[in-house]
């Protein structure tokens, strides 16, 4: 043995040396990570039985997969309850809109009306259009009038003196003849209060009534104008604007007879409602009304005219 060999260990004897790897594929170590070592495969290692591996309980098992079986679960139960929602949504709708086109299409008060009473109704319409536009050409004339030079002046003091007649009349200081009704309450087994003789003046009014009055039994009758008042007396009188009047009362009035006997007659209007309390109401068409009851005017105490 040669001085190298015993100084290269220390020991004066050679290192011992490993046997070299195989060149080549068969040489090449395995691709695997989890693979062993082939130096640890040994022939001599002792093989026993595989013992199989525990399956953790629930409470051991991977956050991971907990929460994931939860996710899974969970979104099936959302979309079933949102299917459930929508479908309630979508019945509560339906139901809506079938109440809605139910209570549009169906209208009380028109059908309980005969077809008469409508025709009526729109005939009075149609003549109350027809004399609104009367009137609209008639007062474009008078401006027409007015402007026109000369007779400017005439025509001023013409339509002057007609509208403070016009205005002496609905204010009740100037008396009034022309076509109109005669509208007669008479009391049957009850009074004839003030709020149904307040009804009929209204309807009237509506009805393109001019000038009115009022009359009882006995006394001086009542012009009735926008400020008249109606009051219940004693034993079924009828105090208008303080004048004390007993039945049977009777109403003169001006204006289209056709228009206001249908204004009178409409289903629940005043002749029904007076007709169901047991009294009656007799309404008489007259070629000419004579309204001759006057208001006193009223005393101004801080206006002035402007001259």
């Amino acid at each position: 043995m040669s001085d190298d060999e015993r100084s290269g260990t220390g020991t004066g004897w050679p290192e011992p040396v490993e046997p070299a790897r195989p060149e080549g594929p068969a040489g090449e170590p395995d691709p695997r990570p989890e693979a062993p070592d082939a130096d640890e495969l040994s022939p001599l290692a002792p093989v026993g039985p595989a013992v199989p591996a525990e399956r953790p309980a629930d409470d051991e098992r991977p956050a991971e997969a907990v929460v994931g079986g939860a996710a899974a679960g969970g979104g099936r139960g959302r979309f079933s309850g949102a299917s459930v929602m929508i479908a309630v949504l979508l019945a509560l709708l339906g139901f809506t809109l079938v109440v809605q086109l139910r209570t549009t299409s169906t209208d009380p008060a028109a059908g309980a009306t005969r077809q008469e009473d409508l025709v009526r109704i729109l005939s009075d319409l149609g003549q109350r259009e027809t004399r609104l536009r009367q009137d609209i050409a008639t007062l474009e004339d008078s401006q027409r009038q007015l402007r026109s030079g000369e007779q400017g002046r005439q025509a001023a003091l013409e339509e002057a003196t007609r509208r403070a007649d016009e205005l002496g009349i609905l204010a009740g200081t100037l008396p009034a003849t022309g076509p109109g009704l005669t509208v007669r309450f008479e009391p049957g087994s009850g009074s004839i209060s003030a709020n149904r003789v307040l009804d009929a003046v209204q309807e009237l009014r509506g009805a393109g009534a001019e000038a009115m009055q009022i009359s009882g039994a006995g006394g001086t009758p009542a012009r009735i104008v926008a400020s008249t008042y109606f009051l219940d007396g004693e034993n079924g009188a009828l105090v208008v604007d303080g004048r004390r009047l007993s039945g049977p009362f009777t109403i003169m009035v001006i204006g289209d007879p056709a228009t206001m006997r249908t204004a009178l007659n409409i289903p629940g209007g005043v002749v029904a409602s007076v007709q169901g309390g047991g009294g009656n109401v007799i309404v008489e068409d007259r070629g000419t009304v004579e309204v001759s009851a006057l208001h006193d005017p009223l005393k101004l105490e801080h206006a002035r005219p402007v001259s």
